[in-house]
């Protein structure tokens, strides 16, 4: 029988999700923009409340490499990483959206495989922006099982400022101005894409704007939890 759910995009299709040691159905998860403080809200969060977080943007930037090369031979494609300068600075940000929300189901299926594989008493809280809700949602029991942080235009400019990680693309390319302009605009639109996807499912949006710091943040994101979490 399928289980019953509550999100309209299903269209009414049945999902089998392989879930075998049940840590799916009972994980948690935070997605949304880059520079939102997903990860350092997950972490506070794991240390208040004994709960394990699985990241997602380490996973695919190191681990899911392998895996990434074989998707590539399978589907006859260069074995090497893309070129920068095509992918940062000839690129518009509105294809560099268009190629990096395509990309996520691939990705997707790679963090689900290592999520599988975990066994905990407490919830799993995954964190990251490639984990979108039009791809959580088939997995979710209830839509309080997923909460989309989403920076600001502000606060991005802010991070982009104060994060070194976020200062600049860090690949040499011609025009790194450029390429870091491409790059926060393809982020921006990225999140706007998230946010309209969680609008469709009934899933919360949470928009980060500086005026609180993360304690505060992970206060929120704990209260939207609420019971999974006690």
């Amino acid at each position: 029988m399928c289980p019953e759910r509550p999100f309209p995009d299903t269209g009414g299709e049945c999902v089998t999700i392989d879930d075998p040691f049940g840590t799916l159905g009972q994980a948690l998860w935070v997605c949304g923009g880059q520079w939102a403080g997903k990860s350092t809200v997950s972490r506070l969060l794991a240390r208040r409340h004994g709960i394990t977080v699985y990241h997602y943007d380490f996973h695919d930037a190191r681990a899911h490499q392998d895996r990434r090369i074989a998707h590539r031979v399978r589907n006859g494609s260069p074995v090497e990483d893309p070129d920068p300068e095509t992918v940062w600075v000839e690129t518009t940000p509105e294809q560099m959206a268009v190629d990096t929300v395509a990309g996520f189901p691939t990705r997707f299926a790679w963090a689900l495989d290592d999520l599988r594989a975990l066994v905990s008493g407490r919830p799993i809280l995954a964190e990251g922006w490639g984990l979108r809700p039009e791809l959580v949602a088939p997995l979710l029991d209830s839509p309080r099982r997923m909460i989309v942080l989403v920076p600001t235009d502000e606060f991005r400019e802010h991070q982009v400022r104060v994060l070194s990680r976020a200062a600049a693309v860090t690949h040499r390319v011609s025009d790194p101005e450029r390429a870091q302009r491409n790059r926060i605009e393809r982020d921006r639109l990225v999140a706007e894409d998230a946010v309209r996807s969680a609008g469709r499912l009934g899933i919360r949006v949470l928009w980060v704007d500086g005026t609180k710091d993360a304690e505060a943040v992970a206060d929120v994101v704990a209260g939207h939890f609420g019971p999974y979490l006690a």
